[in-house]
């Protein structure tokens, strides 16, 4: 009948809504933030294209607060002071990084949480472009994993990477490893810069990556 057909039209387009999901991008330019929410991929460092179809509002440094981000996050930046403010200490699980700038980055290193899968992409287009490396992949739900990271009743299986920043100068592949079973990140890497703020937890076992 028409009031079926209706109503299956109505059902087929609350089904592409649910579909089509934000995508989180964040720009840094001239010491300013820009916090956009997408429905589509924006041409890497096209800010001018982000400002017109993304939905975005400009966030000063010294109120951003540490987020975490469990769905797709693009970040486009030119240095790594604002790069650090954004992902030092933050769980991000899917990760892309875009270098707009000209100036090579020193070697700095971020601490980040959960990273699930890594691409990075250089403006200069070079002997590497775009790359990326999976750290793990997941069968469980997002909530699922929600729940393993903050139970308290049993280990916590806790992922984190520490990315070295000149990788985005374009010189080499991209590379990774990781290391299992880590009981205390201050023992086993002590050299590490800020090893001291990682708390000592009988019921955590780590997976540490270093990204470069």
């Amino acid at each position: 009948t028409q009031q079926t057909r209706h109503h299956c039209v109505a059902l087929q387009s609350a089904s592409s809504d649910t579909i089509q999901k934000n995508h989180t991008l964040i720009f840094t330019k001239e010491s300013n933030i820009r916090n956009c929410s997408c429905l589509a991929d924006i041409r890497d460092c096209d800010y001018s294209l982000a400002n017109l179809l993304c939905n975005c509002r400009t966030v000063l440094p010294s109120t951003m607060e540490k987020t975490d981000y469990s769905s797709d996050l693009t970040i486009w930046f030119t240095d790594t002071s604002l790069l650090e403010l954004l992902l030092n200490f933050t769980t991000v699980w899917d990760l892309k990084l875009s270098f707009c700038g000209t100036t090579p980055l020193p070697t700095e290193y971020l601490t980040i949480w959960g990273l699930r899968k890594l691409r990075v992409k250089n403006k200069v287009e070079g002997q590497f472009p775009e790359q990326s490396v999976t750290i793990y992949s997941s069968s469980k739900s997002e909530k699922e994993d929600l729940l393993t990271m903050h139970s308290k009743d049993r280990q916590m299986l806790v992922y984190i990477s520490f990315l070295d920043t000149s990788l985005f100068n374009g010189y080499s592949l991209l590379k990774s490893y990781s290391v299992e079973n880590v009981s205390s990140i201050t023992e086993h890497f002590h050299n590490l810069l800020h090893s001291s703020v990682f708390s000592t937890s009988d019921n955590k076992s780590y997976v540490v990556t270093f990204i470069y």
